[in-house]
């Protein structure tokens, strides 16, 4: 069979490998589209191959200013809309971009006279000096620039910044949003054919399919044949456990030491 390339594909290709229509997969086709969705919710959450680093624009306005946050794939209605992809689920840092009238130094920027009394010691000798003075520099920056405190709640799609609103920013200023968002599968089908998502996909429709089946345990059918959910259920919970833990070990991003 082609590869899968989209939701229903998905679907038919997990309860393929639960032995459909040669068995009977006993579970309703809400709990089936409730077992993706949490699949591909998962697999947004930790597979570093289900999001997407972005540095987002974002222009300023007094909406911002009065309400003092950063309103995160928000309508002007306040709608939840991704028009680009997938919900943001975390964010890095929040960028300003300096305005035209940071640049009013011109020649006497400090930081360009800096870089320029310096770049007639570039031949011909040791860049140890000029790297210790570019430290300097970022340490001043850091001591006297402090950034405001950044802090994203993904439930309300805000970003807030600790800062004095009305005195650090101003209508159509423009910050840059460094984000990760996670991949759309409408925008890219290719994740539908992920190998994580259809094995973990497959296992939690296995468990469903086994709690569906546990309540009638024991029950003998024409044929003699006999129930037994519990153990499709077991054998369900530990897949589940050692898919989790292999997507822990091998394709879940390092922790972020930065702390807004």
């Amino acid at each position: 069979m082609a590869s899968v390339t989209s939701r229903q594909g998905l679907k038919n290709y997990c309860l393929r490998r639960l032995g459909q229509p040669v068995v009977e997969i006993n579970i309703d086709e809400d709990q089936l589209e409730e077992r993706v969705d949490d699949a591909l919710e998962y697999f947004q959450e930790y597979h570093f191959d289900g999001v997407e680093k972005v540095f987002l624009k974002h222009i300023i306005t007094q909406t911002d200013i009065d309400n003092e946050y950063i309103p995160m794939g928000l309508d002007s209605n306040g709608n939840v809309v991704y028009p680009d992809g997938g919900p943001i689920i975390s964010v890095v840092r929040v960028l300003p971009i300096p305005s035209f009238d940071s640049f009013q130094g011109g020649f006497f920027n400090e930081e360009y006279q800096l870089r320029l009394n310096d770049l007639n010691n570039f031949s011909g000798s040791s860049l140890i000096q000029w790297e210790m003075t570019l430290q300097n520099f970022s340490l001043v920056e850091q001591l006297f620039s402090i950034a405001p405190t950044m802090m994203f709640n993904r439930r309300q799609n805000r970003v807030y910044l600790e800062t004095n609103w009305n005195e650090k920013f101003k209508v159509n200023d423009i910050l840059v949003i460094e984000a990760y968002r996670a991949l759309n599968p409408s925008t890219y089908p290719e994740v539908w054919n992920d190998m994580f998502l259809k094995k973990y996909t497959t296992a939690l429709i296995k468990r469903q399919w086994g709690e569906n089946l546990k309540k009638f345990n024991g029950v003998v059918l024409p044929g003699g044949i006999t129930l037994d959910g519990k153990t499709i259920y077991d054998e369900a919970v530990e897949e589940i456990r050692l898919i989790e833990e292999e997507i822990s070990l091998k394709y879940e991003l390092p922790a972020n030491g930065y702390v807004g």
